[in-house]
This record gives structure tokens, sequence and C-alpha cells, in this order.
């Protein structure tokens, strides 16, 4: 059955108006700061292949399209009416899950006794147990280490909690009443989906919305064909880094080649490092999964925003994510801060995409989310645990516009927690929440200014998490001449006697009268700086962006008392304009690839995946120590003699030659 194109869009909006409706059901019910507040969660309907065919664009994780209930759904067997299926674990759930804290529920909607389609919603909760207030930590080697692991199984039997389920997740978690609080929201929303549904059925009939529900995907199938090919064919790589994977000084490398044909897309990630022993992998299951795949559907949406959102805009993607790489680790590799590898995927997917559509793509945004986590004593020997705010930076510039300050929905459209909720909660007084000035990067279009959240620690013997910090070494980098954006600073009580300027934390542990200040990337810029409208600038530095030295520094333009001086400004034009080049990715990427080129580096990581995964890690680490060891020990921060940089060059070529 196949039906007619109103009918479809009709049955288009009521279905996504339910999933939509589910959303705020869960946030209205919701307990925690991360729920009710950031809108860490998604809901959505999916068919009976368990992939979506509708899901909310305005509320919630705006990413999770590409996600399959399918595999959750066989693993439990069976279902009745009033069946609630749970799970969080990244390896049993085929990549549903992709990190403990985050609980997924799949209710089926029955009607006339059978099954028509199924109800999904997920929450980022606040503690699943394992080492660590909020479960999360960068040095984790293991799943095991992260917390309680749940494999598909039913919460609810006919409408009942399940007892011994229940006394799990209580038992398992540093806080269990607010975890407890965000489960039944998650019910609710559930709830409201199979209400909602059956009522669109009692309106349309059962088959008819069924039919909607296999239409739809394939609508947006064509849809998403009829926008790649507008894409020019032809193959496009790029890579970028993490700074490192947490344990140790050596970066991270996710490398991509996208080959664009007939209205497909092959994203092939050969070429990537192997999965670390730390938890940014990613547990794609080696599929089009959601943390490999969000530029394409951004890309869809933008050039074509009447496309549905559902999985349909994945069918035209085919991936290659070799097991055991980053992108598609082993188990039970650590996955806890994969949104880190994921958020630098998107940046290679961005760059990749760029090289085809130089005046679509936009420079690289801020490359990283952090959640700040605080954990404080309750004065009963446990800790209060809850997000103070999910740090971001700005979005990248792109060809006639500049990037959004102070916002990435790169890889989620999370909401910020207001500074009087988060002093409500939390034993904490903010000092500053504020746009950073000179962060984003200079160009034609400027980049989005990254973030400063300065905060005072109320309570001794308080743990502050960080996870996910990154770009504090290789800057997001702009493009088609734009500079690239500010790097990260993390920095204990600055501008005291005691200041301690930091790199990435696990715990880190405060007493009261202590500050913490995190300040955010800047987003890359796109084009020549110097070509930039002085008078743009000029409001650039009156609304607080850019500071005067860095309207003189980054684009020559000369203000003074609040105007623009146009003869010292041709001047000083005229002495940047050689400056500006070839610094799109910044200093430290250049010294970095001037040793480990992208050539060899394909080389290397090809040897090294291949190896079993006890070998692969150290093989590794040995190498890269070694090439690095003629190199000044803060390398890629500081420049290497071109001796130095020659006999590097040399010992990596010889150390993959004997792989």
């Amino acid at each position: 059955m196949k039906l007619d194109s109103v009918t479809l869009a009709i049955l288009g909006n009521k279905l996504a108006a339910v999933s939509e409706e589910m959303c705020l059901t869960l946030q209205r019910t919701g307990r925690t700061l991360y729920v009710k507040e950031t809108a860490d969660f998604a809901c959505a309907l999916a068919g009976l292949d368990g992939r979506f065919f509708a899901y909310p664009r305005s509320i919630g994780v705006s990413g999770f399209v590409g996600l399959e209930c399918l595999p959750a759904i066989e693993a439990v067997g069976p279902l009745e009416p009033g069946d609630v299926i749970l799970t969080n674990d990244p390896y049993r759930s085929e990549g549903l899950s992709t990190h403990l804290p985050d609980l997924h529920m799949i209710e089926p909607y029955f009607h006339e006794g059978r099954i028509v389609a199924y109800g999904w919603c997920f929450v980022h909760c606040s503690d699943v147990g394992g080492r660590v207030p909020s479960s999360i930590s960068p040095v984790n080697t293991e799943i095991f280490q992260e917390g309680l692991r749940i494999p598909p199984v039913k919460l609810m039997k006919r409408g009942e909690m399940v007892p011994e389920v229940r006394l799990f997740l209580d038992a398992n978690s540093r806080t269990p009443d607010a975890n407890m609080g965000d489960i039944r929201a998650m019910l609710a929303a559930l709830s409201a989906g199979r209400r909602r549904l059956e009522q669109t059925i009692a309106q349309h009939g059962a088959e008819t919305v069924a039919a909607a529900a296999t239409d739809l995907v394939t609508y947006a199938a064509e849809k998403a064909r009829a926008v790649l090919r507008r894409v020019p064919e032809g193959r496009y790589s790029f890579s970028d880094y993490l700074d490192d994977d947490a344990a140790t000084h050596l970066p991270v490398r996710i490398a991509l080649a996208a080959t664009f044909s007939d209205g497909t897309v092959h994203l092939d990630f050969t070429g990537t490092d192997p999965q670390v022993a730390t938890a940014m992998n990613i547990p794609s299951r080696g599929r089009p999964h959601a943390w490999l795949t969000l530029r394409v559907l951004a890309l869809v949406n933008t050039l074509d925003p009447t496309t549905p959102l559902n999985a349909g805009l994945l069918d035209p993607v085919r991936i290659t994510a070799p097991e055991g790489s980053l992108v598609n680790p082993q188990e039970p590799a650590a996955t806890g801060v994969r949104h880190a590898a994921a958020i630098r995927v998107n940046d290679v997917l961005n760059g990749a995409f760029g090289k085809a559509l130089p005046e679509v793509m936009p420079a690289a945004a801020s490359g990283t989310v952090i959640p700040v986590v605080m954990a404080e004593p309750d004065g009963r020997g446990g800790r209060r645990v809850q997000v103070v705010e999910p740090m971001i930076g700005g979005t990248g510039a792109r060809f006639g516009h500049d990037g959004v300050d102070g916002r990435d929905s790169g890889i989620s459209n999370l909401a910020n927690n207001p500074v009087e909720t988060v002093e409500a909660e939390l034993g904490v007084e903010i000092l500053t929440y504020a746009l950073r000035p000179d962060s984003g990067g200079a160009g034609r279009w400027r980049g989005g200014c990254g973030m400063e959240l300065t905060f005072r620690v109320l309570t001794d013997d308080t743990n502050v998490l960080g996870r996910g910090m990154e770009r504090l070494v290789f800057r997001p980098w702009g493009a088609n001449g734009g500079k690239p954006g500010a790097t990260a600073e993390l920095t204990v009580n600055r501008g005291r006697p005691d200041e301690r300027r930091l790199g990435k934390i696990d715990v880190l542990t405060v007493n009261a009268g202590d500050t913490v200040t995190f300040l955010t990337p800047g987003a890359g810029g796109w084009g020549d700086p110097a070509t930039r409208d002085p008078e743009a600038v000029r409001r650039d530095v009156e609304n607080g962006f850019v500071t005067p030295r860095g309207a003189l520094d980054d684009y020559g333009v000369v203000i003074a008392n609040g105007e623009i001086d146009p003869d010292a400004t041709r001047r000083q034009r005229a002495t940047i304009v050689a400056s500006n080049a070839d610094t799109a990715q910044g200093p430290e990427r250049t010294r970095w690839d001037s040793v480990f080129s992208a050539p060899e580096m394909d080389r290397l990581n090809r040897a090294l995946v291949g190896m079993p995964g006890a070998i692969r890690q150290r093989r590794r680490r040995e190498i890269l120590d070694m090439v690095l060891a003629p190199l000044p020990e803060h390398f890629p921060r500081v420049e290497a003699s071109e001796e130095a940089v020659t006999l590097a060059r040399r010992k990596l070529g010889e150390a993959i030659a004997q792989l």
C-alpha cells in the first residue's frame, strides 16, 4: 500500500508531533537537571524493523535518528502489552546505547493483538555506578569500570515494574532516587506515545498508519539521494586529531575518505587509529551508526529542509569502519567519553564534505562538549551528583555567514542550565558565564566565540569532572583562508597566588573558596580575514566578540575611540596578508603533519588495526614514542629543529617498513 502525497504529509506531521509530545512529557516530568533543563534525551517511533520513522525536530538530542532498536528487541524474546525493554549496554544492544549512563527504553505498541510500532526513548542519567561519580571517566580502560551494564531486559512486565531489575538499578547508583525519577518520566513518555498513536490509528486506520511508517522512510531516502546527487562525484579525504587519549601524551587520529557516486556516499574510516585503552571509543558495530553519519543528516536537511527526519536519511550511506579501530572497538573497550571522538568524526566529515562543497560546508566548530559535573558531599557519606553546565564553544563560519557564538549543535542540541537553577541545586556560586572574546577564528566571516564558565565552590572535598575536554592542542580549523579558533583552557583559582593551569582532568578535588574556570574553544573562520568588512569588525568590538587588539592583529582594522581609522587600517591590512597564509589548521597541526604525514599514518594504522587487540595498542605507543624521542618534550606545541623533524620522519618510515 502506497499513500498519496497529501495523506503522507498529514501523517508525517502527526507522527512527528507524537514523538515531540513524548519528549515534552519526558522533560516536564523529569527529575534531574540533565533532563528538565539540558534536555539530554530523545523519543521516537520505530517500525517493525526497529528503525525510526518519526523523530522530533525541535526538542531533545537531534542526532540519534540512525540508531536501531531491533537487536535489543530480539534479545528479550516475545513481548506482551505493558512490557518495556531497558538497556544501556553498547555491545549487547549492538550500538543502540553507546555508553552506560544512557538508559534506553523500548515499548511495543499493540493494536488488536499485534505489534504495530515501538516507542523508544533514552535519558542520560546521573549515575550508574562505576569508579567515579557520574560514571564517566576518560581514563577507564574497560567497560566493566564504567558502571552497571544492563543487557536488554524487561523492566516492565504487563505494566508492572520487575522488582529484581529495580533492585539492581538502585543498588548500583550513587543517585538511585534521581535515576528512578527520570525512569518514571521515561515510562510516562512511552505511555503518551502509545495513547497518541492509538488516536492516530483510530482516525486513519491501522493499515494507513503502517503504510505511512514505511512510506515516510522511503520518501526520506529518495530525498536524501536527490541531495547527494548534487554533490560533485569523487573521493574526498580529510583527517583530524583528538589531543590525546587522556592516559598518554599521544594524539589520536581519525581519518576519512568520503566517496560520492550517483546519490550515495561511502564513508571509509580506514586510516583511523586503533581503539584506545581509555574511554573514547565509539561502539558503532561497523554500521552506519548515528555517531558516524551526523553530518550526512545535517547536509541533507540543510540543502532540502523538507526532508522528513527518519532512518531513511541513511539508506544512501555505506560505512567502512575497521573492527578494532577507534570507530568500531572490540568488547570490552571503554566507551564512556565516546562523544569526544564522535565530535571529531563530525569534524572530519565536515572537512571532507567541505572539499566537495566549499561554499556550503562551514569551517570547524569548537570541537568539544564538556559536561561539567559536580559531586559534593551530602553530609551522609554519599555525594550529590549534578551537571553544572554542558559547556560548548561556537559554530564554524561559512560562506556568507559568521559562526554562531557560544552555541554548537553539531552532535546535539543540548540547552544550557540556568544559573539560578544550578545554584539552587548545588553548593556553587556562578561568577562568570559569558562569551570568550577573540576566541572565534578570524576570517572574512568570523568563527563563533567560545564560552567562559567560572564558579566558586562552596563545599570542601567537592569533586569536579570535565569529561570530554578537547582542543587544548589541536585548534578548530579554519576554511578557505580563515584562521583557526582559540584552544581550550582549564584553570583553578585564576589570578590568585595558588593559580593552577591544568589540562584534561579525571576527578579534580577542590575545596570551599576555590574557583574553577573552563574556557571552551572558538570555532574556525571562513575566508581571508583581511577581506572582512571593517564595519563588521567594529561591530564585533562594540559587542565584545573581538577586542581592539584582536581587531588590529587578526583583521588589520585600527579602531580608536570606537571608530575605524581608514588610513591606518589600509596600511595595517597590507602587512597582515602574508601572515594569513597557510594557517588554517594552526601551527600545532602543521608541526605534527611535518612528521606524521597523512599517507604514512594511513599505512601505519592499516597495519596496526590488523594486529591482535593485545598487541596493537602497545605497538602504536612504542612506535610513536620512538618517533617523538628526537623532538622537544612539548611537541607539537613547540617548534622542532629541521634536523629533529628529519630524524623523526625517518624513524617513522623505518618503523612502518618493519610492520
